[in-house]
């Protein structure tokens, strides 16, 4: 009955959040309601028994996606007026791809309710004592290794990528000279002047 309860009320949660994130006006509410929607959606996955699923939601999701689109939402300097207003343009092709999604959808539900997919024939079985994260380990760093080491190179490649776009040379920037700064010194910096009564300081 505990169980039940709790379902439904994470249920109902995430998709109140998830509402409310795409129709809030402000951004940095929309990225706050899509952390209570992963929040919401660990709890779930807690009452599933999927526990590894609901650290990486709590731990990537909202400890370092969600919090960094806050960030950068909150820091960039974007005329969120005008995104929405070519808002109209593009409802045409969102519809059709929400519909598209839909669709498979409703075509996955209906041919797994039908027989047609049998996971549970195809799944290995695990012992009930091994814990959800051990079997998981187990199975990742066995068979699928070189897929997981695979995805890390991926990742690295889109991190130095990254990194390259942000430190390549732009016009009209002034770069650090470390050097310089290093071995400047105090008189370089400061200048003493004594101006009369009345008389500025010349720059």
């Amino acid at each position: 009955m505990i169980q039940a309860i709790a379902f439904y009320l994470f249920a109902a949660v995430v998709l109140l959040s998830a509402a409310l994130t795409i129709t809030a006006r402000n951004p940095v509410h929309a990225v706050l309601w899509l952390i209570l929607a992963f929040f919401n959606a660990a709890g779930l996955m807690v009452l599933v028994g999927a526990e590894f699923i609901a650290m990486l939601l709590v731990i990537v999701y909202v400890g370092a996606v969600a919090v960094l689109f806050l960030f950068v939402v909150m820091m960039m300097d974007v005329d969120f007026a005008q995104l929405r207003a070519g808002f109209a343009r593009y409802a045409v092709i969102g519809l059709a791809f929400a519909v598209a999604l839909a669709a498979e959808i409703m075509i996955g539900v209906g041919a797994y309710s039908a027989g047609a997919i049998q996971l549970a024939r195809r799944a290995a079985p695990v012992a009930e004592n091994v814990p959800n994260i051990v079997a998981l380990g187990s199975l990742l760093y066995t068979r699928y290794l070189f897929v997981f080491e695979g995805a890390g190179l991926v990742l690295l490649v889109a991190m130095i990528g990254a990194i390259v776009l942000t430190h390549r040379e732009r016009a009209g920037t002034r770069p650090q000279n470390v050097t310089r700064q290093v071995m400047r010194r105090p008189g370089d910096a400061t200048r003493n002047v004594k101006p009369a009564v009345g008389q500025g300081v010349e720059l």
